[in-house]
């Protein structure tokens, strides 16, 4: 049984910190999965909406895309009442 896409995506995405779009499509497919540019866009939406990576233009036709770190949380903050 294989993970689903998005979750192969952010792992891998995870693991390099960042990349193009086209360096992702490649290792996604290069694992075993057979993934499309569009099936491609609605993973790196729906984790772009979770606000688990970062997306940016660096060209017409290339995106950036980042792992978003998340800050330490400040331990006064979960103490106030």
């Amino acid at each position: 049984m294989r993970a689903p896409l998005k979750f192969t995506a952010y792992e891998w995405l995870k693991e390099e910190k960042s990349a193009s779009d086209e360096e992702l499509l490649v290792a996604l497919n290069k694992n075993g999965n057979k993934c499309s540019v569009n099936e491609l866009n609605k993973v790196l939406m729906h984790l772009e909406i979770l606000g688990l990576v970062s997306i940016r233009w660096i060209a017409k036709e290339k995106r950036r895309i980042e792992v978003v770190e998340k800050p330490p949380e400040d331990p006064l903050k979960s103490r106030a009442s």
